[in-house]
């Protein structure tokens, strides 16, 4: 019997956050579809940027959600929870889902009283990245818990103190107005040095005795990066901008692990051209691109400028610094000089790296309503989710082979642009469209294309308009990027051409290629 096995057959392959058939609505009152509880929960880690409010929801809500989400699945399903905390602290750069997540997964199964699937201490472990996180992590168990501790997430952080302390991380984050200091982790933890590091026992004391006994702590010969930093900090006030301006200053300011931070209060007076220009070469690519309206302010010479546009634009330093596009877009919209905006958008370039080039014809759309606009990525971000979707999209148009570029709310727009153009360019051309029409957006634009993909937030209203992914042949693919992690979606995803995908990072785009050469899409750490 030949009925399947023909030469015309082709494989349907299915992407892994998957809709139960369940019949939900929208916040916008539109039909929608409901998730399964771990494609909810993934969707909602990737765009939770906890106690962020959304248009729709509370950040308290949003919390609420994510939390009960986590103990769920921490019982019912382990190791996949585990993975995927994992993965947000790493690839992801999702700091605090995933240490929130970290504590709500162990105290699920303290509470359950189970042990099956990866370790408590692991899992705790797994998502401390950086100096901070492990009193992070004990400040937000304890605001949730009460100060007893269980022995799991002692060692858990007791592993990652080893890992993670060192001289200038001590300068750098062990400062008064942490909730816990370093002396407090290691007194709470009983981290013992790590024997293959013999200078962290002497670290560790004088990061007790700082703590405990400031006016006597006497810092460690062993530890050169603190006694150069206690060298600069004994100088008298007076003679502090000599120094640092000095012809060794930079060098000084390096060797003492001196932040930009702890240099404008330090020097008890204004960062001017030659204190910035001191502190600069040791500044972090991030750190560079937060300051450069101040470099402007100040009067930085362009020779400096140059090394400054050298190092933001670098692909190493672009790669390292794990950020997402949207910091370069902050950066080009507020740096008042023209001379950072090529390394900007060579930044931004890179930043996008992953994202794919689509042979064919692709239809993207981009979503421009008002509660994309109303949301911002974050507290301390100035952009919101419909500039981001705008990168995204934009730089998807750009790379593929042939592509319309459309903006959508209540009514839809083609946005023109120009093999080769910059994505900052572009992005000038979107506006601000009101309500959520996607379903007339697929119907209006739709001629054709090889596959659809829409960055949207999902929370289409006209609810009589339906499904806007039945605008579209079953056949043809159509892809969702959910970039606020709401409940319901506009449409079904894990079945054959229907795919939904979330998150900020372009690594997600690594999914089109992948469905379209006839493989099924994995969770993004098993890929």
């Amino acid at each position: 019997m030949a009925r399947f096995n023909k030469k015309t057959a082709k494989a349907q392959p299915t992407s892994r956050v998957t809709s139960t058939g369940q019949v939900l609505r929208t916040h916008q009152g539109g039909r929608g579809q409901e998730r399964d509880v771990r494609s909810e929960l993934f969707l909602l880690a990737l765009a939770n940027f906890v106690s962020q409010q959304t248009f729709y929801e509370t950040g308290a809500a949003r919390d609420d959600r994510f939390a009960a989400l986590v103990r769920e699945l921490a019982v019912a399903d382990p190791s996949w929870t585990a993975a995927l905390l994992g993965w947000l602290r790493g690839e992801g750069n999702l700091r605090t889902a995933s240490l929130v997540g970290a504590a709500e997964y162990v105290k699920a199964r303290l509470d359950a009283g189970v042990t099956d699937g990866p370790s408590n201490r692991e899992v705790v472990a797994s998502v401390l990245r950086r100096p901070d996180e492990p009193g992070e992590l004990l400040g937000y168990w304890t605001s949730q818990y009460g100060r007893a501790v269980p022995k799991p997430v002692k060692r858990g952080i007791a592993d990652a103190v080893r890992r993670l302390y060192h001289a200038k991380s001590l300068l750098k984050y062990d400062t008064a107005s942490k909730g816990y200091r370093f002396g407090d982790v290691l007194n709470l933890v009983h981290a013992a040095p790590d024997p293959d590091k013999p200078w962290q026992g002497d670290l560790f004391q004088y990061a007790l005795d700082r703590r405990h006994h400031p006016d006597t702590a006497v810092v460690p010969k062993t530890l050169p990066v603190l006694v150069a930093h206690r060298d600069l900090m004994e100088l008298r006030p007076a003679k502090r901008r000599k120094v640092v301006t000095g012809a060794h200053g930079a060098q000084r300011l390096a060797d003492a692990g001196m932040t930009w931070e702890a240099l404008a209060g330090w020097l008890q007076g204004p960062m001017d051209k030659a204190a910035w220009e001191a502190v600069i070469p040791s500044m972090g690519a991030m750190a560079l691109v937060r300051n450069l309206r101040n470099f402007d302010e100040a009067g930085v010479s362009d020779e400096v400028a140059a090394q400054v546009a050298a190092k933001i634009s670098d692909p190493a330093e672009v790669a390292r610094s794990r950020q997402f596009p949207f910091r370069y877009l902050a950066a080009y919209q507020h740096a008042p000089s023209l001379r950072w905006s090529y390394p900007l958008e060579q930044a931004l370039a890179h930043s996008l790296g992953n994202v794919p080039a689509l042979p064919g014809r692709t239809l993207v759309l981009v979503d421009r309503s008002g509660s994309m606009f109303y949301s911002r990525l974050s507290d301390r971000s100035e952009l919101n989710r419909a500039d981001a979707a705008a990168i995204f999209g934009t730089a998807l148009a750009l790379r593929a082979a042939d592509a319309d570029l459309v903006e959508f709310g209540t009514s839809s727009n083609a946005v023109k642009f120009r093999k080769g153009e910059s994505v900052l360019k572009v992005l000038d051309r979107f506006g601000d469209l009101g309500g959520t029409n996607t379903s007339e957006a697929v119907r209006r634009h739709y001629r054709k294309h090889d596959r659809v993909l829409i960055v949207t937030d999902e929370q289409a209203a006209y609810s009589h308009h339906g499904d806007p992914t039945e605008q579209v042949p079953a056949d043809v693919p159509v892809y969702t990027w959910n970039l606020a992690g709401h409940r319901a979606g506009h449409g079904p995803s894990g079945t054959a051409n229907r795919h939904t995908f979330g998150g900020l990072s372009d690594a997600a785009f690594r999914m089109v290629p992948l469905l379209e050469g006839a493989r099924d899409a994995d969770w993004p750490w098993a890929a």
